[in-house]
């Protein structure tokens, strides 16, 4: 039996598999993002077929984004301790399960419940695929990786609506946006066991109190704020979680500081880039995909169009990143991440803002084409040149957790972009009728401007070109300094 193709292959190694690692971790980032952008123009279907109001449809979301993001970190974890492909898979394996059970979710309760468990899927699969892309390519070739990586996710982001309108419409039900990952996971994982080649990270345990820290904070804080409105700011049922979320958060904070193995170790804040890169990350989140939570259900909501032709409307804002964001990962190599993260950031509070001026029941969409681009090519400047500037903040072998770490504070901001936004939407305006719903929308865009004017200001904080590269010099020498004091001692 000749296997000498078979050694050949094995010998290539992970950097001899580049073009196969960066392959399979973009399908699995362009599923995961799909799922999550998908279900917006979802959100007027599901709310006619399962009922339920502004909370229910906020929880959808929330659900998904909020495990998530909690469990991101961990997730770094356990791939570095068990095997980052033998994780990828488990990830993926879940997320395709809780696809079909989302599809079949008899009641909101239930879809919220698949929901979480998608999240928990895709906490696990989203790190992995920055841990890989990293260990594939070699740090002068990175930025062109992270900006393909950074594209697929745009190309998710834009497909998200379009292929969610076009699947409701086509099969008649918003299940069938869930459906279609089923045989994608399936695709992607027999890809994975064959192409992906098993690495490993430092081992550490895992920061059990930190997760529920975390977790139980942050689930605190989203249920006061979405809840607000209904119960009462005053009440007890808010006071008493949203106090309680803030407590457990402070206690989170102060257990990382000290713990022997923390989920997200507080000293990475003290990288200027690292703490404004991940500040950046949050204001984005909150003020874009918040406001874009809104946004995709107006053409159905506010203006009586179909869920497909709602998604073609989005398209010149979500189909930006395609273009751009393969070019401003080149650019982040070459000019450095500040002035890429400050104009994005810039952009999309002007186009925001902009959207919130123009925006009624009878705007033509002429109206909005420009402000879609402008906030669209915004976002562009921000994916990769952030990734970018997150790794070179922290040593190789960190790499897992610094991804982990600013992908969840990022989704984060999401949530509470949701959730804050909603408040003004909720006490401005209504589900009742188009103009009802635009008042609301009308009132929510501007907080998500506002704090996307904070993150351009933030931006001016990332250090230059040549003071991160000094950094990561320095970083590479200390590691380099370990490698040889272990081997001097082993």
């Amino acid at each position: 039996m000749n296997t000498a193709p078979i050694d050949a292959d094995l010998a290539e190694g992970p950097k001899g598999r580049a073009g196969w690692t960066l392959a399979v971790v973009s399908i699995a980032l362009f599923m995961v993002t799909l799922d999550n952008l998908i279900v917006g123009v979802a959100l007027p279907s599901i709310r006619e077929d399962l009922g339920g109001g502004l909370e229910a449809l906020e929880w959808t979301v929330n659900a998904y984004t909020l495990s998530y993001a909690v469990l991101l970190m961990p997730a770094a974890a356990l791939g570095d301790r068990f095997g980052r492909r033998k994780m990828f898979l488990v990830g993926l394996t879940t997320f395709t399960g809780a696809s079909l059970l989302a599809a079949l979710a008899p009641t909101i309760d239930a879809l919220v419940a698949a929901r979480a468990l998608q999240g928990l899927g895709a906490a696990i699969v989203t790190p992995l695929t920055l841990t890989l892309l990293a260990e594939a390519f070699p740090g002068e070739k990175r930025g062109m990786a992270l900006g393909i990586w950074s594209g697929v996710t745009g190309l998710g982001v834009a497909l998200g609506p379009v292929v969610g309108g076009a699947v409701i419409e086509g099969a008649g039900s918003w299940q069938w946006i869930f459906g279609i990952n089923i045989p994608i996971g399936i695709a992607l994982g027999c890809l994975a066991i064959w192409k992906l080649v098993e690495s490993r990270g430092e081992s550490r345990p895992l920061d059990l109190p930190g997760i529920v820290f975390a977790g139980l904070g942050l689930f605190g804080l989203t249920y006061a704020v979405v809840r607000g409105e209904t119960l009462g700011w005053g009440s007890f049922g808010i006071l008493g979680p949203g106090l309680g979320g803030i407590t457990l958060m402070l206690l989170f904070v102060l257990w990382e500081r000290r713990a022997p193995e923390p989920m997200l170790p507080m000293r990475f804040f003290e990288s200027r880039g690292f703490a404004a890169t991940n500040v950046i990350s949050f204001a984005m989140f909150f003020g874009v995909f918040g406001s874009i939570f809104y946004l995709s259900q107006f053409f159905q909501t506010g203006q009586g169009y179909t869920p497909f032709e709602s998604g073609v409307r989005t398209l010149p804002f979500t189909a930006m990143p395609i273009f751009v964001a393969p070019i401003a990962g080149i650019l982040s190599d070459k000019i450095g991440a500040r002035p890429l993260m400050a104009t994005g950031l810039a952009m999309q509070a002007i186009a925001i803002s902009w959207l919130a001026a123009v925006s009624t029941p009878t705007v033509p969409y002429s109206d909005l084409l420009i402000p879609f681009v402008i906030c669209g090519t915004g976002m562009s400047l921000v994916f990769a040149p952030a990734a970018n500037a997150v790794l070179a903040s922290v040593r190789q072998r960190e790499s897992g957790q610094a991804s982990g770490a600013t992908n969840a504070i990022r989704e984060v901001g999401g949530v509470m972009g949701v959730s804050m936004l909603g408040v003004l939407f909720a006490a401005n305006g209504s589900y009742d009728s188009p103009q009802a719903y635009t008042d609301g929308l009308v009132a929510a865009l501007p907080l998500g401007s506002a704090v996307l004017a904070v993150g351009a200001v933030a931006a001016l904080l990332v250090p230059s070109l040549k003071q991160m590269r000094a950094e990561a010099e320095e970083l590479a020498a200390a590691d380099l300094a370990e490698a040889k004091l272990a081997v001097e001692t082993a």
